[in-house]
């Protein structure tokens, strides 16, 4: 079959799933619930029948049976007219409970239209709404016809929802709703606005909808959408709607396989939008800007949709996408997403940190790439408020339902102390059992126990984790006692810290041998946790590599998570760039500490039988020994590579500010690449002595990449690099130096070199710089190539390379088990691509 017909199957092929997915993802909800309150008959809205809770007074628990209702002719005309002409009002704590057959997220959507009628005027109600778990309203008082949309996570087998009075006042409802939420509409993970690790944790949230825009197009209602939201337009929103030009193509939105589906947002939300009015100015520099209110103190939820219906081709449209001050999508391209292809749902989901204001600003504006023509696009957002710590989303405490009486109260009072005493008294038998074993433990002699035999697995156990099962293939890794740590580190004193982490701090200790050991005790109230833990222990039990700091046991007793590793004399590559009062090193001895490093990465990315990337390369996770050689550390957010046939791994994104790989985080698709870009901040980072973000600087010199890479376009990287070396480096090692940094920071991965590669010219660095140039007046490197001796060890004649490190024989290693004994290996073969002039 010829190429071009293969291409037409193909793009057919896609476009039959775009309509299979477009037309056949109707979801069905397995629990769905509408009543009309107060009302003596069932009313029909679209496709959905509001049952009357007269007629289901199954779900409705009231002393009290107070209905209301007003004329037609008073209810402002919408879809729910018919839904307002009637209340049923509650005079004291009642409550609605619906069955819910398949646990998970359900909405709960509550009518309120506050109209006078004879004996009550509704606008006067003020009450509160709760769940068990949630406090939904408090203190609420209507002035107007509204809808309050939730989304709370139902784990029991029903769901009740209570309405208290305040006071003397009374509550009273319209409309009630709960239904089913797809099981894939919200995932756990979201990025983070604030932070470069991602926010884990939405499934167990309940959410309140502030705002579901449909931007540069009408009202959406919820008989279009396929889950009954309603999406009002964005001119409420819109700062500056001179600065706009509304597009509208429906017809032409795809939604990809594994993608954005009709459910994420209709058509008519993705086939509509605003872009920038930069139509006939190529020099166009704003900022589209929305504003919408939010309570202070709490989290929010912000979910944004693209679709490009504005682009002929791909790669024409790239744009910033800002919320507040921060830059969460730098330089989007959104045909880069789908394979080049346009008009292709999309949505990206963030969370704020807390709020200390009271409103959020969502802006796109245009990109700074170069011959770029400024535009920019958004179609749609929804705003959800995050539950506080206490559960609540009103922002004051929880109401607790008063139905149990006086009678049920002394039974629970009763039962309470009653098992009070008998845990009491678990607790005191446990203890002292626990006693004895310890005692009978510590007077035998403290055996360390492997981590795992034979390739077998061990279990841990701990308030962590029930059973967490860590597997390893190797017996490098041992189980140590609490106490032989508790000995080793003095009870962990603070004399002894030596560093302090995302996971805990590290302390300095000895062990019993005389065994100098870094320990990373696990602090509880740290973001990373069991997973970083676990990941940490299956990682380094599986390598062994003299540039990869040992891991030499693991504690998890006593609720602990603790880690211990070979102590690194010399502390982290960073405290000797600055901020510490180590001397400052010679060129030689940075960059023969880049080579180990990069040794050290390239061995994780081919020395296994699947690429494992590191997912935090910074100067303070490369170590030093005593001779100050480099060892990688920190492995607890690395990530296993992806499979043959893949090109990368989708995966939430971490990392740290400044080293962030930003095609990873548009695109959340993790690759080795991104690793490179990461040790390319670290090179400039070791030339420049300086932090990679720096606030106090004036703004060009805040980013270290940024600014480095400007004066290395410019042929000018000498005005910048650290004082103390300053005519020490060769100009031709400072020249390869630089290049090399600038390809591993290029913007696609595509274009940045592999570790292997910047490890071969990381080598001729050094050699550059070593070389003593005899017969070369000008200082032209290439001249006396023939000359110089590398110490790149093991390529072979295929110039492939084979880090398998059981190999006693293979002369295809990095790392040569025989004192990397290099004899024998041809040095013109070695030099054949670096004598063609610029190496790799």
């Amino acid at each position: 079959m010829g190429f071009g017909k293969f291409n037409f199957l193909f793009i057919c092929a896609l476009f039959l799933l775009c309509f299979i997915s477009s037309y056949y993802s109707q979801f069905t909800p397995a629990d769905s619930y509408s009543i009309n309150c107060g009302s003596p008959t069932n009313t029909t809205i679209g496709n959905r029948v509001f049952v009357s809770d007269n007629l289901a007074s199954s779900y409705l628990s009231t002393p009290q049976n107070v209905l209301v209702d007003t004329s037609a002719n008073s209810i402002p005309v919408s879809e729910y007219s018919q839904l307002y002409s009637t209340a049923r009002i509650f005079s004291q704590t009642s409550s609605y409970s619906f069955k819910i057959s398949q646990p998970g997220r359900v909405w709960i959507r509550l009518y309120f239209y506050p109209f006078s009628a004879s004996n009550y005027d509704l606008k006067s109600a003020k009450f509160s709404v709760s769940t068990r778990d949630h406090a939904l309203l408090s203190e609420f008082s209507s002035g107007d016809r509204l809808v309050k949309e939730y989304s709370v996570n139902v784990t029991s087998g029903d769901l009740e929802i209570m309405f208290t009075p305040s006071g003397n006042s009374f509550a009273f409802l319209n409309g009630l709703e709960v239904v089913s939420v797809p099981d894939m509409l919200i995932g756990d993970v979201a990025a983070s606005v604030d932070h470069p690790a991602s926010f884990r944790g939405l499934l167990g949230q309940a959410l309140e909808t502030v705002a579901r825009v449909n931007v540069g197009g009408p009202t959406v209602t919820s008989r279009n959408d396929s889950l009954s939201r309603t999406w009002v337009p964005d001119s409420g929103f819109l700062k500056n709607p001179g600065l706009v030009s509304n597009v509208s193509n429906v017809n032409s939105v795809r939604y990809p396989p594994g993608g954005a589906t009709p459910d994420d947002a209709p058509r008519s939300v993705y086939g509509t939008t605003v872009r920038m009015a930069s139509e006939t100015n190529p020099k166009s520099n704003f900022n589209v800007t929305w504003e919408f209110r939010v309570d202070q103190g709490f989290r929010y939820l912000i979910r944004l949709h693209f679709c490009d219906i504005v682009s002929s081709a791909p790669n024409q449209l790239y744009f910033n996408v800002y919320i507040d001050d921060s830059v969460v999508l730098p330089d989007f391209d959104l045909s880069t997403i789908f394979g080049g292809f346009l008009a292709t749902a999309y949505f990206s989901d963030f969370v704020t940190p807390s709020m200390n204001i009271d409103r959020i600003r969502i802006s796109v504006g245009p990109s700074g790439l170069p011959k770029v023509y400024p535009n920019a696009i958004l179609n749609g957002v929804e705003i959800m408020k995050m539950n506080n710590s206490d559960g609540s989303l009103s922002g004051k405490d929880i109401v607790v339902s008063s139905k149990t009486s006086k009678s049920k109260v002394g039974v629970i009072v009763g039962v309470v102390v009653g098992a009070v005493v008998v845990l009491l008294l678990i607790f005191v038998l446990f203890f002292v059992y626990k006693r004895r074993t310890e005692q009978k433990r510590l007077n035998q002699s403290k055996i360390w126990i492997p981590l795992s035999t034979n390739g077998l697995s061990l279990t841990m156990g701990s308030k962590f984790s029930n059973g967490t099962t860590i597997t390893s293939g190797s017996n490098y890794s041992y189980r140590c006692p609490f106490p032989a740590i508790q000995e080793a580190t003095n009870n962990f004193d603070e004399s002894g810290v030596i560093g302090i982490g995302g996971f805990g701090k590290v302390y300095k200790g000895v062990l019993s041998d005389g065994t100098k050991v870094a320990v990373k005790r696990g602090n509880p109230q740290s973001q990373q946790g069991l997973a970083e833990f676990q990941t940490e222990i299956e990682m380094l039990s599986q390598f062994r590599h003299k540039h990869l700091v040992s891991l030499i046991g693991y504690c998890d007793e006593k609720n602990e998570m603790i880690l211990i590793y070979e102590y690194m004399e010399k502390g982290t590559l960073k405290s000797h760039l600055y901020g510490s009062n180590y001397p400052s090193m010679s060129w030689k001895e940075r960059v023969e500490i880049c080579i180990g490093a990069a040794r050290g990465l390239h061995y994780l990315h081919t020395g296994y039988s699947k690429a494992v990337i590191h997912r935090d390369v910074k100067s303070a996770n490369i170590l030093l020994d005593e001779n100050l050689m480099a060892k990688v550390a920190d492995f607890g957010l690395s990530k296993a590579g992806p499979e043959i046939d893949q090109t990368h791994v989708s995966t939430a994104v971490k990392g740290s500010f400044g080293y962030l790989d930003p095609e990873y985080f548009r695109r959340q698709q993790l690759t080795e690449k991104s690793d490179v870009y990461s040790f390319g901040v670290v090179l400039f980072e070791v030339l420049c002595a300086r932090p990679v973000i720096d606030p106090s600087l004036p703004r060009e010199m805040v980013n270290l990449a940024e600014w480095a890479m400007k004066w290395q376009k410019k042929g000018q990287l000498d005005h910048i690099i650290d004082g103390s070396l300053n005519g020490k480096i060769q100009p031709d090692s400072l020249r390869k130096f630089g290049e090399t940094a600038e390809k591993c920071l290029s913007d696609f991965g595509v274009d940045r070199p592999s570790m292997g590669d910047v490890l071969w010219n990381l080598e001729y660095v050094l050699q550059l710089q070593e070389a003593v140039l005899q017969n070369d007046t000008n200082g032209n490197s290439t001249n006396v190539i023939g000359e110089l001796s590398p110490q790149i060890h093991g390529f072979n004649n295929s110039g492939d390379e084979n880090l398998d490190t059981n190999s006693n024989t293979n002369v295809g290693q990095f790392e040569m088990s025989s004192g990397d004994d290099v004899s024998g290996v041809s040095m013109s073969k070695v030099f054949s691509q670096l004598g063609k002039s610029e190496g790799r």
